[in-house]
């Protein structure tokens, strides 16, 4: 029996590690890592010369509550639909940033209690003669900007399902952006945001009273409730002696619907919104969410099989131009690529999208698509730099002689390029095209900055929503592979048949 009690220690010490939780690794580690999208920016999180500690009501509160715990606040940047899978991933102890308090959140996380009361302000240009209460809503059809995957876009979709199209955006701003410019009849925010922004946009203006009633809370992963225990208390002492309201107030965010705070009503809600049960699994979660994921993978067809072509045909135009055009064309056509290869795809979309139409009138049938236009412009544009280096270098392959006894045939220089010198540089350049095809298909998940909501987006806001990312993401994984493997059998047989005809 003696000789297994050295066995003893070393079940201690693995028991103790197997309790430990994120309370424990936060204390050791000695910072409390938490999440936001600074996008977001004013009053939630504001950058600052440290990027590790932002200013921001949310950055202040996070900063006391990391004090409590004897440990100091460490902000890490993520995307605002992505955090739920930042958290998930262990990236971070916890994520902040206006997140409202919802059931379906609750399935894979847990929350602190409220820290703060949010209101929806719907707000809409104040010439706008059409829109002048919440009962406008109920007539007519409305274009109306949100954040993405918020209380607000599911309070439109469940009160205005028939009369309102709702678009989401990365960020606030930018769909205020878009209702100055005209681009949409409203945008519905926290009211907080609202305020804050209101003397930025003086075209705008409230219409009617706050909506949507809700709160936001701090979200932590399942198993590290001691440490929301921690938070709570946190909270609590900061709402008591005063520095809650202070740091409120210092962003100008204070108000009567904050003194409800403290009431046990308000603070026991997290646990009356928790599911009894943890929702569906494993195929069943796939299958409930096949068809939404299948509507968003044709949006991603669209987007490719239409921008695609474009691309093409623009990349051979301007490889052709390089090498065959006056020399007039060719600087131009070659600062063309190396802008476009050399400046990301965000950057072009965002351009396309938020700052045209500040700088151009454009007609109203061309606002109601202009996501899709920007979209497709964008994709097409950005791989046509790289089709053009692609048939340069088809084009180049080709024998000079082939040009030369052509001319010396009699034929013109626009035939002998038309009927000898493309066709075959087309087959010579079939796989790589192919293969920028296949790429597309991926890199049409950047246009869900400019609300467009394609596949990989809609993966983001279900695996959010039901918490099973791991078979939203396999069935996501498999409509990608069905989109993209029928085109690599194409390519291989228009390989075969390209060889065939050369012989």
């Amino acid at each position: 029996m003696g000789r297994f009690l050295w066995v003893l220690p070393a079940l201690l010490c693995i028991a103790v590690q197997i309790q430990a939780d994120a309370l424990d690794d936060v204390r050791q580690r000695g910072v409390l890592r938490w999440g936001g999208d600074e996008e977001g920016g004013a009053p939630y999180i504001i950058s600052s010369n440290d990027a590790k500690t932002p200013a921001g009501f949310e950055g202040e509160l996070m900063q006391a509550l990391a004090q409590r715990l004897g440990v100091r606040s460490e902000f890490q940047q993520c995307q605002w639909d992505n955090l739920g899978d930042l958290l998930r991933s262990g990236g971070v102890d916890v994520i902040v940033n206006g997140i409202e308090l919802r059931a379906d959140r609750l399935r894979s996380n847990i929350s602190t209690i409220p820290y703060y009361v949010n209101d929806l302000q719907l707000l809409a240009r104040a010439n706008d003669k059409r829109l002048t209460g919440w009962s406008d809503l109920k007539q007519g059809k409305w274009r109306i900007g949100v954040l993405s995957d918020t209380a607000a876009e599911k309070y439109l979709v469940e009160v205005y399902p028939q009369t309102v199209k709702t678009e989401s955006y990365p960020g606030t701003t930018q769909a205020m952006d878009h209702v100055r410019d005209q681009q949409l009849d409203a945008t519905l925010t926290d009211l907080i945001a609202a305020n804050t922004y209101r003397d930025r946009y003086p075209t705008l203006h409230f219409v009617g009273e706050p909506v949507g009633r809700g709160y936001f809370v701090i979200y932590l992963r399942s198993d590290d409730a001691r440490l929301r225990d921690e938070l709570n208390a946190g909270i609590r002492d900061m709402l008591a002696d005063g520095r809650l309201q202070a740091i409120y107030e210092k962003y100008k965010i204070w108000n009567e619907a904050q003194r409800t705070l403290g009431d046990p009503d308000v603070q026991s809600t997290p646990e009356r919104m928790k599911p009894a049960d943890a929702g569906s699994r494993g195929i069943r979660v796939i299958l409930r969410n096949l068809l939404v994921l299948g509507e968003s993978a044709t949006v991603t067809v669209l987007l490719s099989v239409l921008s695609m072509p474009l691309a093409i045909l623009i990349g051979l135009l301007v490889a052709l131009g390089r090498l065959y055009g006056p020399a007039i064309l060719r600087v131009p056509l070659t600062i063309y690529v190396e802008v476009i290869r050399g400046t990301p795809l965000m950057l072009q979309l965002f351009v396309l999208f938020y700052v045209i139409p500040s700088l151009i009138p454009m007609p109203d049938d061309l606002k109601r698509n202009f996501a899709w236009i920007c979209a497709i412009a964008g994709l097409a544009i950005n791989y046509s730099a790289y089709e053009a280096e692609i048939y340069r270098a088809g084009l180049l392959a080709i024998p000079v002689g082939q040009m030369e006894a052509a001319l010396a045939l009699g034929m013109t220089r626009r035939q002998t390029l038309l009927r000898i010198i493309v066709p075959q540089a087309v087959r010579i350049v079939i796989p790589a095209v192919t293969n920028d095809f296949i790429a597309l298909f991926k890199d049409t998940s950047v246009c869900s900055a400019i609300t467009i909501i394609e596949l990989s987006k809609r993966y983001s806001i279900v695996a959010n929503n039901t918490g099973r990312p791991l078979e939203i993401a396999l069935a996501t994984a498999i409509l990608y592979m069905l989109m993209s493997y029928p085109l690599s059998l194409l390519a291989r047989r228009l390989e075969k048949h390209t060889k065939r005809v050369h012989v």
